[in-house]
């Protein structure tokens, strides 16, 4: 067993439990700091978020992991102040985001190490002046490549992996360059077993998740819901030929779902939403009711699981073993 750093403090990995391993409770985007005509109604944030969790804990979820990157709003202060109402584990991050929607400039002319040596300090002596000390690595790649820009983040993850044993959670940008991040990973001495290629599952093509797996590393289903990108259908079907060909021990699922996105405007311009569409999502995140809840992964995709002879047992191994032994750093 290892000890997890969680913004509430340290907890054995034995006692992580039912694990959600990739969500969100609050994301924005730099600049948003400045913006005073839409300020940030932060009691009713945390009022939503605990909310949020405590429906969670009613399918045994007794761990939270939020890999939001520095640069994507991270607010490691207010993780904690949701996690001690909720009585729930919030595990923070560090690192960065893709290229496309991040990476400071400061820090994109700084080398690979001096990358590693921000996250080191941020898992072993903590986050800014708050105390709480980061549990997970983020990483995150654009698509079609890896770009210049991204290689030095993704290398400084390896390094901080290898110095402190903290495990690795990706970004990758639909289901591609998984492999890309591994060869990194392996490369600058992380340990495979440390490391989760994350929305594998926004690639529908189960060789791309066979290949994912052969090469050691844990695979991240952590996108369940994201109907626009795979059907969940489909998402069943390749994790029922995942069990199939054997590699339970390696597979972990979540859905990269969020309580409140301060910037809606910029997800319409990614999503191509009319106004109207963007207003009503911005009623909706000030009334609590913005989005898909954090239960569907319980109520919708599991009974789809099930339907394919996928056993409770499975699934609890999935949920509640699998992210205990990424954390304890416990090889396959």
């Amino acid at each position: 067993m290892a000890i997890v750093n969680t913004v509430t403090g340290p907890v054995d990995s034995s006692e992580l439990g039912r694990t959600l391993i990739h969500e969100h409770l609050y994301i924005t985007f730099e600049g948003s700091q400045y913006d005073i005509i839409m300020p940030f109604d932060k009691e009713a944030f945390v009022r939503d978020a605990v909310n949020r969790l405590k429906a969670i804990k009613e399918h045994g979820v007794i761990t939270f992991v939020d890999p939001c990157p520095i640069d994507l709003g991270r607010d490691v202060s207010l993780m904690r102040e949701v996690a001690e109402k909720a009585e729930m584990n919030i595990v923070c991050a560090t690192g960065f985001y893709w290229e496309k929607y991040g990476l400071p400039l400061y820090w994109r002319y700084k080398s690979a190490e001096q990358i590693a040596e921000l996250y080191i300090h941020e898992i072993e002596k903590g986050i800014e002046n708050t105390g709480i000390k980061a549990g997970v690595i983020k990483v995150a790649t654009g698509e079609p490549i890896i770009s210049d820009a991204e290689v030095p983040f993704v290398q400084a993850a390896a390094m901080a992996s290898k110095a402190t044993g903290v495990p690795i959670v990706t970004h990758t940008e639909l289901g591609c360059c998984g492999p890309d991040q591994q060869k990194i990973f392996a490369d600058f001495g992380a340990d495979k077993h440390r490391c989760m290629i994350g929305h594998s599952c926004g690639n529908p093509d189960p060789a791309y998740h066979k290949e994912i797996v052969d090469n050691g590393t844990y695979i991240g289903f952590d996108r369940i819901g994201y109907e626009t990108m795979q059907p969940d259908e489909l998402r069943a079907d390749n994790v029922v030929k995942l069990l199939d060909g054997g590699y339970k021990n390696q597979l972990m699922m979540a859905q990269d779902r969020f309580c409140h996105l301060r910037g809606m405007h910029i997800l319409g311009k990614i999503m191509e939403m009319s106004k109207e569409e963007v207003d009503a999502a911005e009623r909706a995140m000030r009334d609590g009711t913005f989005g898909m809840p954090f239960t569907d992964i319980f109520t919708e995709f599991f009974p789809k699981l099930r339907a394919r002879g996928v056993s409770d047992a499975d699934i609890k191994h999935i949920m509640d073993v699998n992210p205990g032994r990424f954390f304890s750093g416990a090889p396959f």
